[in-house]
């Protein structure tokens, strides 16, 4: 037999393995099925809510449309907001595949901010360089916020939930101060006419660019850093030592530590590890054009809570993510037209979590009809099934 044959059968099995890996099962098929009526019921759901609160449905899919894909400037507001979406979205999938569960995202992204803030306006460095640094500052600031999260943890026990969670409102609180202090603070006047707290803005320098110009499409750095950020994630989680660890330690932690995992310490590091990811959203909210190049208290304008939602859509599957956050972002970029409507903004809120339960209950109900009917006793074949007391009496 020739090499080439060889090759080209070796090539068949690959590509017939492939196709089988393609091919769903009898749940798959359910779970598909079952999400495609939610995702109906959701959307019927969604037009019942805008029709009982006197907007119209297709007004306010046209005003979502305009503000989000209608134009060059539409799809520009749209890439701006995937990035630091799908960077929050990427941190939550390594830390839930490690089954440690980090939801204090918005404040991390607050904390990544405000360290990228002092760094930019404390230090004189020249152009993409003080970039680079504010970027990874940021990422350090929110890798270290939720890292204080995993020592609680490691000597006191705190459940990390909870912990992440309530350092969400410390981490405002202590935002809100920072912008008040000489060191970062500037008045500048809000729309409302009172004085929103701000820090001084950026220098140029410290400022993220992008590709193209308007009227063109403007493609952002951020964009590009996101879906690297995804792309690596994924590869390194599938495909690497590592990622095997941290898989199998959100699989079943005690056989993780029987095969030499150091169960806390991996644990601890995919908590710093997804906090890092949320300041590095923070650095960029805060160097892109998406934002005001300012540190304020509303920074994180809840992008981390949204982020958190894309990954459990996307079933803490990095690739998967970077659609998901696209649509998330259509629904922020959307959302500021709706007011054209006279639509209330918090009905995109609604319509997020609509489409939550759309795609996470799914999965949920078929694996527990599929136990419900592993449970349910069944007759075996050939034997009777008359009761003993029946049989005894004839």
């Amino acid at each position: 037999m020739s090499a080439a044959s060889l090759t080209q059968g070796d090539g068949d099995d690959l590509a017939r393995r492939f196709l089988a890996q393609l091919r769903p099962g009898r749940d798959g098929w359910m779970t598909a099925g079952l999400t495609a009526v939610l995702l109906a019921v959701a959307a019927g759901a969604s037009a019942l809510l805008l029709v009982l609160t006197g907007g119209s449905p297709s007004a306010s899919a046209e005003a979502i449309w305009t503000g989000s894909l209608a134009d060059a400037t539409g799809w520009t507001t749209t890439l701006l907001n995937t990035a630091p979406l799908l960077l929050v979205a990427v941190g939550a999938c390594v830390c839930a595949s490690a089954g440690t569960f980090n939801i204090g995202q918005e404040g991390q992204v607050l904390i990544g901010g405000l360290v990228g803030a002092w760094v930019g306006l404390r230090l004189a460095m020249p152009g993409p360089m003080l970039v680079v640094v504010v970027l990874v500052a940021a990422a350090v600031g929110g890798g270290a916020w939720a890292a204080l999260s995993a020592v609680m943890l490691r000597l006191r026990g705190v459940n990390v939930p909870v912990s992440t969670l309530l350092m969400t409102f410390l981490a405002i609180q202590l935002v809100t101060f920072a912008v008040s202090t000489p060191w970062l603070q500037e008045s500048a006047q809000g729309s409302s006419g009172i004085a929103d707290a701000a820090s001084n803005p950026l220098p140029a320098g410290a400022r993220l660019g992008g590709f193209g110009q308007y009227p063109s499409v403007q493609w952002n750095i951020g964009l590009f850093i996101a879906l690297v950020a995804a792309a690596g994630v994924a590869v390194v989680l599938t495909r690497s030592r590592w990622g095997f660890r941290v898989r199998m330690l959100g699989l079943n932690p005690l056989t993780a530590k029987h095969t030499g995992v150091r169960v806390a310490a991996l644990g601890g590091f995919t908590l710093a590890l997804s906090g890092a990811f949320a300041g590095l959203a923070g650095g960029l909210l805060l160097v892109s054009p998406v934002g005001t190049n300012r540190l304020q208290a509303g920074l994180s304008d809840n992008f981390g809570w949204d982020g958190l939602l894309v990954a459990l859509v996307a079933r803490n599957r990095p690739l998967v993510a970077i659609p998901v956050s696209l649509v998330f972002a259509v629904l922020r970029a959307g959302g500021d037209f709706l007011s054209a409507t006279g639509v209330p903004y918090y009905l995109v809120d609604v319509v997020k979590a609509l489409l939550v339960l759309a795609f996470v209950a799914p999965p949920v109900l078929v694996d527990l009809f599929r136990r419900r009917r592993g449970a349910t006793p069944q007759a075996t074949p050939g034997l009777s099934v008359v009761p003993t007391k029946v049989k005894a009496a004839a």
